[in-house]
């Protein structure tokens, strides 16, 4: 009995064994089916998507391909024209040419200047012309843009004078001079904001664009050799642009020029039109004046907001300044230093806000008053180096001296060394002469903190002589009589010498009776 029992109880347990088992396998097919349910889910709403985009792409496609035709449609309807247009332009600029080399005489006007030279396509006497006129930058300006499209060729034009600039680059002749003459020129053919969109300027025969990826070329070859200012940066970054020709240079070259040179305005515009986000890496430079300018210019300003940056760029200064004074030890120069930056700092801040139009949001009023405080304690620095730097007078103490108790009595100094050349030697108490000198800088007198009110009152007496030993009282000295050598005599007068233990040797005066001179003034030769 007990046996039939233990094997009813292990066929039960058997039998729940399996049932359990069922159950689990049940469950991980629920399980399987519930996750291919969704994947299939997820990959037919992927697929509506998608088919969706192709739809629109297609829809796209076929209006941009109709609009398409319908320009190149145009544009072979019109060709006829346009080639009877170019031909007239053309016969119209020969003319104009061949004329300009008839002319006998040379016009004085600067438009009329401009428009001659670049109708003979005179490209060297266009740039010596140009630079000849460089302190005219704003009419030359105004007007260079309008004169090189009377040129046959601009585009020729252009390059004849960036290859004559290159060849003199090597050369190191008038670097300066033709680097600025074709900036203007390259400004003139390629105006800020022209096509920046796709990159390209206006339509070259392909030629042109060959021979200027030429040039470029061994422009940036030069570069490896010769020092790279940003005006010639800006002036490389232009071409490229205008010729359509970023494709043909490395990319990390020209971002590497962009971020070298980040400072000039123009190179905002250039890397928008290059699409070069580079905001990122001019933030973490340190740079993010710049960085408000490039994100402005990109339509970035959301994601880089300007306040934002300025102020990081304030709070950067002002550490930096704190640091430079620290690691100064507080010196005059480093103090000096430290003040310049954080105006310049400043500075630059204002001029920004300014020039985005951010006065609503960034207040200048505290930038001002702390711009002012700092230009104030310059000046202040600068008053006090200079009247710490001013050495005192030297003065004999004789029987009538401030040792006595009585104040000093002084007869006039004489202008030994700044008197006129037509001052009469004889005479007692000459005028004081006009300085020349940087004596006259001590003009004033100067009370120093253990200077008594009568020393005070005396260096105010002799201020215009700032340099010439004082003497003493005629009462109080002696008589005696000095020769004077020929030798001595000088353009101003009578020449000082000796030291601060031997007087200056004077002409022959007698200051007891001190008589009418009878001594004629006369010229000496300066």
């Amino acid at each position: 009995m007990a046996t039939e029992l233990s094997i009813k109880t292990d066929t039960v347990e058997q039998f729940f064994d399996d049932l359990e088992a069922q159950r689990a396998i049940l469950s991980s097919c629920t399980q399987l089916f519930k996750t291919l349910s969704s994947h299939f889910t997820s990959l037919q709403e992927s697929l509506s998507r998608k088919s969706e985009s192709l739809d629109s792409k297609f829809l796209s496609l076929e209006s941009t391909s109709t609009e398409t035709l319908q320009s190149l449609s145009q544009r072979e309807y019109s060709i006829p024209e346009r080639e009877a247009a170019a031909v007239a332009l053309l016969n119209d600029q020969k003319e104009a040419a061949v004329e300009e080399f008839r002319k006998p005489a040379k016009s004085t006007d600067l438009s009329e200047t401009l428009k001659s030279l670049c109708r003979k396509m005179d490209s060297s006497g266009l740039l010596k012309f140009i630079i000849s006129k460089r302190k005219e930058s704003m009419s030359l300006r105004a007007e260079i843009s309008g004169a090189i499209t009377e040129s046959v060729d601009p585009p020729r034009l252009l390059l004849d004078a960036v290859e004559e600039f290159l060849v003199q680059k090597m050369d190191k002749i008038g670097v300066t001079d033709k680097r600025w003459a074709c900036g203007m020129l390259v400004q003139a053919l390629f105006p800020e904001g022209n096509n920046c969109k796709k990159a390209v300027g206006p339509e070259f025969a392909r030629r042109v664009v060959d021979r200027a990826a030429g040039i470029l070329e061994r422009w940036k070859e030069q570069m490896l050799d010769t020092e790279l200012g940003p005006a010639e940066a800006v002036m490389f970054l232009q071409m490229v642009v205008g010729f359509g020709l970023s494709s043909r240079f490395d990319n990390e070259f020209l971002r590497k020029l962009v971020l070298d040179f980040a400072s000039r305005r123009d190179m905002a515009r250039l890397a928008a039109c290059l699409g070069f986000d580079i905001i990122d890496e001019l933030v973490k430079n340190g740079k993010e004046i710049e960085a408000v300018y490039f994100a402005s210019e990109s339509s970035l300003t959301e994601r880089f907001p300007p306040v934002s940056l300025l102020k990081s760029h304030l709070r950067n200064s002002k550490r930096k300044s704190a640091s430079i004074l620290k690691n100064g030890n507080y010196s005059n120069a480093a103090t000096e230093d430290s003040t310049n930056m954080e105006l310049n700092s400043i500075k630059a801040i204002i001029k920004c806000i300014e020039d985005h139009k951010l006065q609503s949001e960034f207040s200048v009023d505290s930038l001002r008053k702390r711009a002012a405080q700092l230009e104030k304690n310059k000046a202040a620095r600068k008053k006090s180096s200079a009247t710490n730097s001013k050495p005192q007078n030297k003065r004999g103490h004789g029987s009538s001296s401030s040792r006595s108790g009585g104040p000093p009595t002084f007869r006039p100094a004489k202008a030994a060394k700044f008197s006129n050349a037509y001052q009469s030697f004889g005479r007692r108490n000459p005028a004081p002469p006009t300085l020349h000198s940087p004596a006259a800088r001590y003009s004033t007198p100067y009370n120093y903190p253990n200077q008594t009110v009568y020393e005070g009152a005396a260096a105010a007496q002799y201020a215009t002589t700032y340099g010439v030993p004082h003497s003493q009282s005629p009462a109080s000295i002696p008589q005696q009589h000095y020769s004077l050598p020929v030798d001595n005599i000088v353009a101003g007068g009578l020449r000082a010498s000796g030291s601060n233990s031997s007087q200056t040797g004077y002409g022959v005066y007698d200051y007891s009776s001190a008589p009418a001179s009878s001594y004629q003034s006369q010229s000496y030769t300066q």
